[in-house]
């Protein structure tokens, strides 16, 4: 077991080197700019390895049940320094982040939208206990843990989470730093832009404030530090908003939705 955990340790720097080697990439048509991050294209480097026509010799090895496992259960604990640094942005500019904090609250009123608008149409196609980890939220860090903790990524709920987890990575970013430049186009505030740029995933908050220091490249600090404490709010509150809230909602439009088939009396 432990040789197998060096292989794919090693892997994951030789993905991670080749991603930061290719760098962020700023992608123009016309006025707009798309930024791709490096974590797309690790994400990318890595589907593409697991591929079963390539998952073949020692890159089976890397790929094996028990790396899956590990990797799954340990993928919270790199999500920490994250949050480290998140602080370190937001404290310079505390006073003035305190003296609009209550718009940042206003914004957790949005955790709610996955559920009253994605459940709905999870259930349209197809999926049942699926879409209890695909739309309890934007399946990033905080809702990976609780549908990890609760159902273990090894069950529907678990590989709903975990499909929206990496569906984020590779097209949140990308849409994001789209939808930004965009919205500041039609007049939007760049500050307002900023907060909205936390929305508790790492990759689509800095290609959303990328795209728009980019735009704005003199007010570089003031839109990393808004959207840094937008990041910062939405991961600490947007906890508590999942579980008081989220969650119950959740639980009764399931029953709601699925309402007397066998799979629908299914504990959620």
């Amino acid at each position: 077991m432990k040789k197998q955990l060096v292989w794919v340790i090693g892997f994951v720097v030789v993905v991670v080197t080749i991603a930061e080697l290719i760098g962020m990439q700023f992608i123009s048509i016309g006025n707009t700019t798309i930024t791709v991050l490096p974590l797309v294209f690790s994400v990318l480097l890595a589907m593409l390895f697991g591929l079963p026509m390539v998952r073949k010799g020692l890159i089976a090895k890397i790929y094996s049940q028990g790396n899956i496992q590990f990797s799954a259960k340990y993928l919270l604990y790199i999500m920490l320094p994250l949050m480290a640094r998140y602080g370190a942005d937001v404290a310079p500019r505390l006073r003035e982040i305190l003296s609009v904090g209550w718009v940042f609250l206003f914004q957790e009123l949005g955790n709610v939208g996955t559920v009253l608008i994605g459940l709905p149409v999870a259930f349209m196609l197809g999926l049942r206990r699926e879409a209890i980890g695909a739309t309890l939220g934007l399946g990033r860090e905080g809702e990976l843990a609780y549908i990890s903790e609760k159902y273990t990524l090894d069950s529907p709920e678990g590989r709903g989470v975990l499909s929206l987890y990496l569906i984020g990575t590779l097209f949140g970013s990308i849409f994001f730093s789209i939808f930004a430049p965009i919205m500041a186009g039609f007049g939007f505030d760049y500050r307002a832009l900023a907060m909205s740029s936390g929305v508790g995933s790492a990759s689509m908050m800095t290609a959303a404030s990328s795209s728009l220091i980019a735009l704005m490249p003199e007010h570089e600090t003031t839109i990393a530090a808004y959207a840094a404490a937008s990041q910062l709010l939405t991961s600490f509150l947007g906890t508590y908003t999942m579980v008081f809230i989220a969650v119950p909602l959740q639980r009764f439009m399931y029953k709601l939705l699925a309402g007397g088939s066998r799979r629908g009396k299914e504990t959620v």
